[in-house]
């Protein structure tokens, strides 16, 4: 009977976790299982945070801004949001909104939000007009990114001063061997059969993340912690912003989350280990917000 015991209470705890509906699981990039807590105690130890998500998933969202909520106990008004949703030259815009000088209507139109703002973003930016924290709007302004994919990086020096601050300076170097570049141009590439226009939109890709690496080391002062959110694919495996913002401020420490799907939550599938440095694994069932 005492040898039946262990194998009883084995099969108890399995049955309970295969009867659970568990919304995520959270795992280090190597694949060991992770505790929210555990997660917490070192995203606090960092300088930026990169909150990569999938833009219509709604657990990612939520998790942000409990996130931001955790990081602001333990950081107070130290604490900066950031976004790629909100395009550099919108700046003015944000501000409005969360001293409360811009009715609501009026600025998703003049900051140009996304379609599903209200749904996934607009929590998030309640909670640092709420708490006073400052929100940094980080992205290239789309009219810059699409000159670019239309004419390459080249376009950009014929801009007028006014319109360049708004991105990050100039030149830009683009390492097309990374390996994020190197599979977005084998994608693009085959798919548009002209090897110079894929460079091209893998160029303006390269504009997004340098801006948005520009814009965070512009705006985050010594003692303040970021958490920014932003699409995986622009943090993943420690490139993109990453890459640039490392040339720009190399004493910062960054930590990385990835949001990817899987059919199951029991372990991380191998496609996904090292993709960051906490990888959030949701149903491929979950609902989508659009």
């Amino acid at each position: 009977m005492k040898k039946l015991l262990p194998l009883l209470l084995a099969m108890l705890i399995f049955s309970s976790f295969t009867m659970d509906k568990p919304a995520y699981r959270l795992f280090q990039g190597s694949g060991k299982a992770l505790s929210y807590e555990k997660m917490l105690k070192e995203l606090t130890e960092a300088d930026v945070v990169f909150f990569g998500e999938q833009h219509n998933d709604p657990i990612a969202h939520w998790l942000q801004l409990e996130l931001a909520k955790d990081l602001y106990q333990k950081h107070g008004r130290q604490l900066v949001l950031g976004a790629e949703m909100w395009e550099t030259d919108t700046q003015a815009a944000v501000d409005s909104f969360l001293l409360g000088q811009l009715e609501e209507p009026k600025f998703t139109e003049v900051s140009r939000a996304w379609p599903n703002y209200t749904t996934d973003y607009k929590p998030t930016l309640l909670f640092a007009k709420t708490n006073g924290l400052k929100f940094i709007a980080t992205n290239a302004p789309r009219r810059s990114a699409r000159m670019v994919a239309r004419e390459s990086l080249k376009g950009l020096e014929a801009l007028p001063a006014e319109e360049k601050q708004w991105l990050a300076i100039l030149p830009i170097t683009v390492d097309l061997e990374l390996p994020a570049y190197k599979r977005m141009l084998s994608m693009f590439g085959n798919s548009h059969g002209n090897s110079a226009a894929s460079a091209q939109i893998v160029e303006a890709q390269a504009l997004k993340d340098a801006t948005m690496a520009q814009f965070i080391s512009k705006n985050l002062q010594k003692g303040q912690h970021l958490l920014h959110l932003n699409g995986s694919y622009h943090s993943d495996h420690h490139e993109g912003i990453v890459w640039y913002l490392r040339r720009l401020r190399p004493e910062l420490k960054i930590k990385t989350i990835s949001t990817v799907l899987q059919p199951q939550l029991e372990k991380l599938d191998k496609e996904h280990e090292k993709r960051a440095d906490v990888v959030l694994v949701v149903p491929e069932g979950m609902t989508r917000t659009y």
